[in-house]
């Protein structure tokens, strides 16, 4: 009768074991999905929801954002790479810049080409004989400047419009006719860039007009440029209205 009850324990035992390896095997189902059904497999929001509500959701998107998604699949390169989405976001960019680069301006090219072109551009600090000719430049004399000047100088002395400063391809410069500064002189200029060898870096880049001191190039947010040294000042005049944009044609780094 002993021997009969614990084969009885023996059995419930191993049961209970058995039942035990049950209940853990079916919780691990549950937290991978649950009793053996099967889960359905994500499916790519284009095919789900198809190009044209993917064009207004990526409208609504960052440019950032839009050109992430250009290497997620051939599809999303050909949805996030639209015209349609990128000429706006082109406008967006250029709204409130002093110029437009001619680069980005070229006939044929898309919108996504323009946009890219357009930021590279805005970073240039090297300017170009290009720069130089296709804007006036707004000029004024620095607190370095002897008093004399300053006082011919209508943006110390508030009474009339400042003076303009215009360069030619062949290497001259003028002023606007009644200059009290300009004087009617001959004045002819020169851009000066240094390479580093070997490593493509700019070394010392500057404007020089005549024999004076060299002015140094500055690049504002708006991408206008501004050129000095302590005795006067060039600021590049806005004229992003003008048609083919401004600059050179090529990319300038």
């Amino acid at each position: 009768m002993a021997q009969a009850d614990e084969l009885e324990d023996q059995s419930s035992g191993q049961n209970a074991v058995v039942l035990g390896d049950e209940e853990g095997k079916r919780r691990k189902r549950r937290k991978r999905g649950g009793g053996g059904v099967q889960q359905p497999m994500a499916r790519d929001p284009l095919e789900v929801l198809g190009r044209d509500i993917m064009l207004k959701i990526m409208s609504k998107l960052d440019a950032r954002s839009v050109a992430l998604s250009l290497v997620a699949s051939r599809g999303w390169h050909a949805v996030a790479s639209s015209d349609h989405l990128w000429a706006p976001k082109c406008e967006e960019l250029w709204h409130g810049k002093a110029h437009i680069p001619r680069v980005s301006q070229a006939r044929g090219l898309s919108r996504l080409a323009a946009y890219s072109l357009s930021v590279l551009d805005g970073k240039r600090c090297r300017i170009m004989k290009d720069d130089l000719c296709d804007h006036a430049w707004e000029f004024h004399f620095g607190k370095g400047a002897p008093e004399y000047w300053r006082n011919l100088d209508p943006h110390w002395g508030g009474n009339g419009l400042p003076m303009r400063r215009y360069f030619h391809p062949d290497g001259s410069q003028t002023a606007d006719p009644g200059d009290k500064v300009w004087g009617g002189h001959e004045s002819c200029y020169c851009i000066v860039t240094g390479i580093v060898l070997g490593e493509g870096k700019i070394r010392e880049h500057y404007v020089r007009i005549n024999r004076w001191l060299p002015l140094y190039v500055y690049r504002k947010q708006d991408w206008s440029w501004e050129m000095s040294n302590s005795l006067y000042c060039y600021n590049s005049v806005p004229d992003a209205y003008k048609e083919g944009g401004t600059g050179p044609l090529f990319l300038v780094m």
